[in-house]
């Protein structure tokens, strides 16, 4: 190492002006290893500026390279990783931290001491040394100021070692005396050597003097120790004389020790007292409004609730420990336990007689209300009652008991008088939906019975095949022609089966309006009296206890789950279901009511489920958007359910209907009844379903309706003798196009598309059906010629064929005069008349189809003359134009 360290400081640091202090063989911590050192250094010129290089070796020789040098004063942490264990790894904290490997423990320890010193001796800032051994650090503080830089280089430190400013300032002064001192060194040298006999002679004078002082200064501390004894002489008299005074001052102050303890146990068992005075005090106007309150008064209410509440603290006070155990505290609780029992008898016994009172008054107004499509209005009885909230809420808090109890009585009362209520409602929504008077009604005795509800509403369904007055007569009705079906229809009038007519409509709409009317009556009727039940029996928040025995406890058919910790039952289900099952209880009757009332809906018109499943859909939507778990969201989802069903048997009726129509022999069938009763069951349900929130229900059925409609049209068009079945198809398909394009209903676009396309291929074949080949004749000879040219015979060449040549083919020609082609296509007109229907008036069109397929024959003829035959001049006795002659003038007297 020592000839490593004499090259580096040769070849590196010398032509740098630099001294080499101490060096380290290490390598990048965690890294191949790759050696390298680093110098701790002191420039030679003044200042002195230290820096740690690394040099490593040049990987082209074996001479060393200056690779990094860095400033001593940026280094601010050298951690020697372990004070205790010898470890070869160290960091130093530069701009970043840079881990090191030594190649031995003693080579770190000297490079850190010397860093150490170095920033002792020219630094003197603050670098932190974490992890090194305090030892290492003492053995390296300096002792003097000629002490040694660095420990292994201490000859080269002491050759120049630095002059601190008081000596360069005695030197400078020294040399101003003696101007010839740089001339004559020797003359100098002796001038230095006099004055420092002179100053050692007058050193040796000063001690001598100083030790007279010395003496002088020993007597003058003998004096002084021999009046201390006697001060502590005095002390010791002082001490014994106080000894008596310290007797009887320990005697005071266990008296006063007693004094105290006596008054701290009285200011105690003073808190004590008024503790339960002030805590288990109740004021004689509270009690005398216990006892003798009046609870029929605004006044008398609030006071008693005021004493009920004082009466509830006093009672739930925490006592502390053993003052259960004082007679008078029990004699205090059994008092209040009595007036708790009183008070809560005497509350229960008036509330039920409000019960009582407020269910007469209300009976009263009933009357007012029989005619009318409205229930009575509860916000009087409501309001009144809610002044006694807060002391339901105490009763609640106090006894259970009664609590129940008068829940038990409330919804006993409120479920009949209710029921009295609704029960009337609905009288007159039926009445109102039949069109009938109390004393001749017909449909006001409806079985009220679920099972008797289900049960009628079956016979309707099985006895009756009426749906609506268009849809009544599919069973009896045979397709016959535009005429018979309307002379029907207006029979079916008159038989009392109302038909797609303004009465239908209004009957409909009254209907709907008359629904919509119960339904808003209820939805607030529901509301307010589940606030008024939150309001008054305290039931907004959810109260329960784990750990607790569960008991099922049934008031009058409503369950209710409780539990009983301490005595105090508290409720196991939230609360939320305990209004719910008292609305359930209080309401009973609300959803058989209904069912009903929608079981006559659907008796008067099955269409009218149409309009219920959207009113109902959207109250439903609305009661779950305020409660989904509420009495009115579940009860209306019930019915709901009622009403889809009713929905899908209507739609299931109409396809059973379709499927079982029959068609008349003898006449023509034209538009379909089914065709035009999807048209208007289409107009109908786009304006009811406009904008609801069942419109998946209504895209579903129109699916399964056009899907039967599409399969009784194919049907009945099989069946059909006395009209063709292309007739039939192209009819009704074309009358399913436009509706659906009127309509646009987006979930039977590919239906749309499906019906177009049936319409122009039937179309299409019933043109070049009954077209046919109105030229046999010259049908048969081409014929015969493409089979020619089919056979490998060029087309010029087949003139030349005896049975296909030129005079053949004019004897064919002049068999199809203009006159003899005009009155084929006339009774062609005839024919395509017959059969076509007036009501979907596509005559016209079907006749422009047959005047384009004879055209393009025409041109088919024509050209194959124009190739077989070239350049005989043969043409046809008519022309293209006489053809759009012939077809104008046979439209036109037609």
């Amino acid at each position: 190492m020592t000839a490593i360290k004499h090259a580096l400081q040769r070849d590196i640091f010398t032509p740098n002006d630099e001294r080499l202090l101490s060096i380290v063989n290490v390598c990048k911590a965690g890294k191949k290893k790759r050696n390298c050192f680093l110098c701790a250094t002191v420039t030679t010129e003044r200042p002195v500026q230290v820096n740690v290089v690394k040099v490593k070796k040049s990987d082209k020789g074996d001479f060393y390279k200056r690779q990094t040098a860095w400033a001593l004063r940026d280094l601010a942490v050298v951690d020697a990783k372990d004070a205790v264990k010898e470890s070869p790894e160290f960091d130093l904290h530069f701009d970043k931290v840079y881990k090191w490997v030594a190649s031995s423990t003693v080579e770190k320890n000297t490079f850190i001491s010397c860093i150490w010193k170095l920033n002792q001796r020219y630094l003197r800032k603050k670098i932190d040394f974490v992890n090194v051994s305090s030892q290492l650090l003492e053995e390296s503080v300096p002792s003097g100021e000629n002490q040694s830089v660095a420990g292994g280089d201490e000859e080269a430190v002491d050759e120049y070692q630095e002059l601190n400013a008081r000596e360069e300032q005695d030197i400078e002064i020294m040399m101003e005396g003696c101007e010839y001192a740089i001339a004559n060194a020797e003359a100098f040298a002796e001038k230095l050597s006099r004055e420092l006999q002179v100053l050692d002679g007058a050193n040796i004078q000063s001690i001598m003097a100083s030790e007279k002082q010395v003496n002088i200064l020993m007597k003058l501390l003998d004096e002084a120790l021999k009046e201390v004894d006697q001060i502590e002489l005095k002390l010791s008299s002082y001490e014994e004389m106080l000894q008596s005074v310290k007797e009887q001052m320990d005697q005071i102050s266990e008296s006063n020790h007693l004094i105290h303890l006596s008054n701290t146990n009285n200011v105690k068992l003073l808190s004590e007292i008024e503790f339960l005075v002030n805590h288990m005090d109740l004021a004689k106007g509270h009690i005398k409004a216990l006892q003798e309150g009046d609870l029929t008064s605004s006044r008398g209410i609030e006071a008693c609730t005021n004493a009920a509440d004082a009466l509830l603290q006093c009672m739930n006070v925490a006592l502390r420990p053993g003052h259960d155990m004082l007679h008078a505290v029990k004699q205090q609780q059994q008092r209040f336990s009595d007036l708790r029992e009183q008070f809560a008898r005497r509350l229960a016994s008036h509330l039920n007689s409000v019960f009582v009172q407020q269910g007469h008054d209300q009976s009263s107004t009933l009357a007012q209300h029989s005619a009318e499509l409205t229930l009575p209005n509860h916000h009087p009885f409501h309001r009144d009652l809610l002044r006694y909230a807060k002391l339901m809420e105490w009763l609640k808090n106090t006894d259970y008991g009664k609590y129940e109890g008068l829940t038990k009585n409330y919804m006993d009362y409120l479920s009949r008088l209710y029921e009295r209520e609704i029960k009337d409602f609905f009288e007159v929504a039926k009445i109102k939906m039949t069109g009938t008077t109390r004393e001749g009604k017909k449909f006001a005795t409806l079985p009220r019975k679920e099972s008797a509800v289900k049960q009628e509403t079956e016979s309707l369904h099985g006895s009756s095949g009426k749906l609506t007055g268009s849809t009544s007569s599919l069973n009896k009705l045979s397709v016959q022609s535009s005429g018979n079906r309307r002379s029907q229809s207006s029979s079916l009038l008159d038989m009392g089966n109302m038909s797609a007519s303004d009465l239908d409509v209004a009957d409909r709409t009254k209907f709907d309006k008359i629904f919509e009317q119960v339904l808003s009556e209820l939805e607030p009727l529901c509301l307010a009296e589940q606030d008024f039940i939150s309001k008054f029996f305290k039931l907004q928040q959810h109260q329960s206890t784990s750990g607790t025995t569960n008991e099922v406890e049934e008031l009058d058919g409503v369950a209710f789950s409780r539990s009983y910790t301490s005595g105090v039952p508290q409720t196991v289900s939230s609360e939320k279901d305990m209004i719910r099952q008292m609305m359930t209880k209080i309401f009973r009757c609300i959803e058989p009511e209904l069912n009903n009332l929608i079981a006559l809906g659907d008796k008067i018109d099955s269409f009218n489920s149409l309009y219920m499943l959207v009113k109902m859909s959207h109250h439903v939507w609305t009661a779950q958007n305020v409660d989904p778990a509420s009495f009115l969201s579940t009860t209306l989802g019930n019915v709901l359910v009622t009403v889809k069903r009713n929905f899908d048997k209507c739609i299931s009726n109409q396809m059973k209907q379709m499927d079982e129509v029959k068609i008349s022999k003898k006449s023509k069938v034209g538009i379909l009844p089914f065709v035009a009763e999807f048209e208007e069951f289409a107009a109908l349900a786009e304006s009811i379903f406009k904008n609801a929130e069942r419109r998946g229900d209504l895209d579903k059925a129109y699916i399964k309706l056009i899907r039967a409609v599409f399969d009784s049209v194919e049907k009945v068009a099989n069946e059909s003798q006395k009209t063709p079945r292309d007739v039939v198809m192209m009819e009704n398909f074309h009358h399913i196009f436009a509706t659906l394009s009127r309509l646009k209903i987006s979930c039977l676009e590919a239906e749309k598309k499906e019906a177009k396309q049936k319409y122009t291929d039937h179309l299409q074949s019933y043109v070049i059906y009954s077209l046919g080949q109105p030229l046999e004749k010259l049908n048969h000879f081409f014929e015969g010629v493409e089979a020619r040219v089919a056979q490998g015979i060029r087309e010029e060449e087949v003139s030349y064929q005896l049975a296909f040549n030129k005079q053949e083919l004019r004897k064919v020609i002049k068999e199809y005069p203009g006159k003899e082609v005009k009155k084929g296509l006339d009774n062609l007109y005839k024919k395509v008349d017959k059969h076509l229907c007036e009501e979907e008036n596509l005559l016209q069109v079907v006749w422009h189809s047959m005047q384009d397929e004879f055209i393009r024959q025409y041109k088919h003829f024509e050209g194959l003359i124009a190739r077989c035959y070239p350049g005989s001049g043969i043409t046809m006795e008519f022309t293209i134009q006489d053809i759009l002659d012939y077809c104008s003038s046979i439209a036109q007297s037609h």
